[in-house]
């Protein structure tokens, strides 16, 4: 039964990650419905989103490899330090500081405190609404050539309240860039990009507990199953893309910030009459 409900859970990885709705989220409510009714835990849900960030690096592998090849001929002196990629790969590196310095101090709070349902049915409904505002007054009139250290550091830290499930990773990200007036799309492409080192950083290391049997990394779904959810939520994940990249290209967020309210509150149903329990 472990190997489905791994499977299922990928599925779910992949469906819900890019999208400003909480893959974390899900995956806890889900598993609380699966016939374990057990936490997948916080090392499952990192691995299984290097899945998902791996669909990013094939599905932006062009502009990937030009970043990185216009970053490091900049050190060398081959390319100018202003120009746009190099910029993009400075960026992303600032932009990541602020989840990588979180996440170390507040490990402990991740993997244990915050995996709270009570706090999950509240931020799924806070940020849905943040998200809403956001959408509805953005003037959506900067593309990423726009992009400044400062409003890098704005979606680094954006992208850190993630580490409280019901954020959302591109729902934060997303909902700051449209609040410094940029487009959907670039504030979705730039919360994708800018999600690869953190993702990769949190799911390897993750990884590396679960191999070595750290006490931390526990949990109902042995590696064997960790992997084949990882590599569903990658093949999922991978279309996903695609599909959210078209949708907010001409629609706005508002079924996303409908969905997170209906969700939270049907959580805040399901809690308050005891047929989930909040941890």
């Amino acid at each position: 039964m472990n190997w489905f409900e791994a499977a299922f859970l990928g599925l779910i990885q992949g469906l819900t990650e890019f999208l400003p709705i909480s893959s974390s989220a899900h995956l806890f409510v889900v598993g609380k419905f699966l016939p374990s009714g057990a936490d997948p835990g916080a090392a499952f849900t990192a691995v299984s989103q290097l899945g998902t960030e791996t669909a990013v690096v094939v599905f932006f592998w062009r502009d990937i490899v030009r970043i990185i090849k216009a970053w490091f001929g900049s050190l060398r002196g081959r390319v100018p330090r202003t120009d746009p990629d190099v910029r993009m790969g400075w960026l992303i590196i600032v932009g990541s500081l602020p989840i990588a310095l979180l996440g170390v101090v507040f490990a402990h709070h991740i993997e244990s405190t915050l995996r709270n349902l009570w706090l999950v049915a509240t931020t799924l409904i806070v940020f849905g609404l943040i998200l809403a505002v956001a959408d509805s007054v953005a003037s959506q009139k900067r593309e990423l050539k726009d992009l400044s250290v400062k409003h890098g550091i704005i979606y680094g830290f954006a992208q850190a309240l993630a580490l409280i499930p019901g954020v959302s990773r591109s729902g934060g990200t997303i909902t700051a860039g449209l609040l410094m007036g940029y487009t959907r799309e670039s504030a979705a492409r730039y919360s994708f990009l800018l999600a690869i080192p953190a993702v990769f950083g949190s799911g390897f290391y993750e990884l590396y507990k679960i191999v070595s049997g750290h006490e931390n990394a526990e949990g109902p779904f042995g590696i064997g199953e960790t992997i084949l959810a990882t590599v569903i939520a990658f093949g999922v994940g991978y279309l996903i893309i695609g599909w959210f990249l078209k949708f907010i290209s001409t629609k706005s967020f508002r079924p996303f910030v409908w969905y997170r309210i209906g969700l939270g509150l049907l959580l805040y149903i399901l809690l308050g009459f005891n047929v989930i329990t909040p941890d």
